[in-house]
């Protein structure tokens, strides 16, 4: 009896060490398969803040013989490498909307004071002139601001809710000149909270570019492995944050330097590496229904992979895990590079960003995962 008492607890116990085997080897299997990806672009950041700092304490002989070319690559990964072609919203708008859009563009460095008045002059004086002119010029407005907000999610200093459309009449005899502005209005300004300076603001930017330069010096000749960095580097550097308080949450500055943001400011990440990268890449916004069945508003991105559009959702391939554990392969890509007959099943777009604005109009996903 004693034997077979002793044989079924030894084989509980071999059953129990085989478990736990097996557990910590899905563990290492998962660490080693894990990318390097954040310890990789800390260290690259880390060099060029070095860089810059040994720069800033010599003279210009002894700059020109600090590795010279490795300098310059530096500077030129930090310029501008957005493809002003990937323009989404913008290819939507009407002609009045697209007058508004470019009017913010070529003004942008202009507008880091916060307070710059942009003049579109009297480009509006027929539109003013009809009887619903004011109604229409709103919705030219506001279709421009919203399509600007998600073509450039490196605009992340201004606060766009700031900004107020004005309007002047000015009268001679029977003929009336409407003249139109952009200003802060009421507000001090219209830069966002936290951001209170030209000199902030390309610090800030300057931090930025720094990540998207380590992606731009390394990028694949592979658009498949591209996506799939940025993707993993987002999930893993990333952490989602629950308080909607904090500052910056929304944007690429809370998500890349910060490290803390909710899916817009993942949505916008991703966006903002994609352009730099001359990947085409959309921020899609709509609703979306967790595991536990909550519908709720949400933001994800829409990426062109061989000429066709698939599904990415960097926050949900984040979730948040509740004390010890890990992430694994099959939850950290369970939203990559999927098709619209699986996406949407959970994700459903919506183009009309407020209430009686524009309806615009998302790529259309492949049918099937890639």
């Amino acid at each position: 009896m004693k034997s077979k008492i002793t044989s079924f607890i030894m084989s509980i116990l071999t059953m129990l060490m085989f478990g736990l085997l097996c557990f910590f080897g899905i563990i290492v299997y998962n660490e080693y398969n894990k990318t390097n990806i954040v310890g990789e672009v800390q260290q690259f950041v880390s060099n060029i803040t070095t860089t810059e700092k040994k720069v800033e304490n010599i003279n210009i002989s002894e700059k020109i013989e600090l590795s010279q070319e490795n300098y310059n690559k530096i500077e030129e990964n930090l310029s501008n490498n957005i493809n002003q072609d990937n323009k989404h919203f913008y290819s939507q708008l009407d002609y009045y909307s697209k007058i508004i859009y470019d009017a913010m563009d070529k003004n942008i460095e202009n507008m880091k004071s916060g307070t710059y008045e942009i003049n579109l002059e009297t480009s509006f004086s027929q539109i003013l002139s009809k009887d619903e002119g004011e109604q229409l010029m709103g919705t030219y407005y506001q279709s421009a601001l919203e399509a600007y907000t998600y073509d450039n999610p490196d605009i992340f200093y201004i606060d766009f809710s700031k900004l107020n459309l004005n309007m002047e009449t000015t009268v001679r005899g029977n003929e009336k000149t409407y003249k139109v502005f952009i200003n802060s209005g009421n507000n001090r300004n219209y830069l966002r909270d936290g951001f209170y300076s030209i000199e902030m603001i390309n610090q800030a930017i300057n931090e930025i570019g720094k990540v998207k330069a380590y992606f731009v010096q390394n990028k694949r000749t592979d658009d498949y492995e591209n996506i799939k960095l940025v993707h993993d580097y987002l999930v893993e550097s990333i952490d989602y944050e629950q308080m909607i308080s904090e500052s910056n949450i929304y944007n690429i500055y809370g998500a890349l330097i910060n490290k803390r943001c909710v899916c817009e400011g993942y949505a916008k990440s991703f966006k903002y590496l994609m352009d730099a990268l001359d990947i085409p890449c959309t921020i899609t916004i709509g609703t979306a229904t967790n595991s536990e069945g909550v519908t709720e508003s949400h933001a994800w991105n829409y990426v062109q992979l061989n000429g066709v559009w698939y599904g990415i959702d960097c926050t949900w391939d984040d979730p948040i895990i509740i004390g010890p554990g890990f992430l694994s392969n099959s939850s950290k890509y369970r939203y990559f590079l999927k098709g619209e007959n699986e996406f949407n099943k959970t994700h459903i777009p919506n183009g009309q960003f407020t209430e009686n604005g524009k309806v615009f109009e998302f790529p259309n996903l492949s049918q099937m995962d890639y």
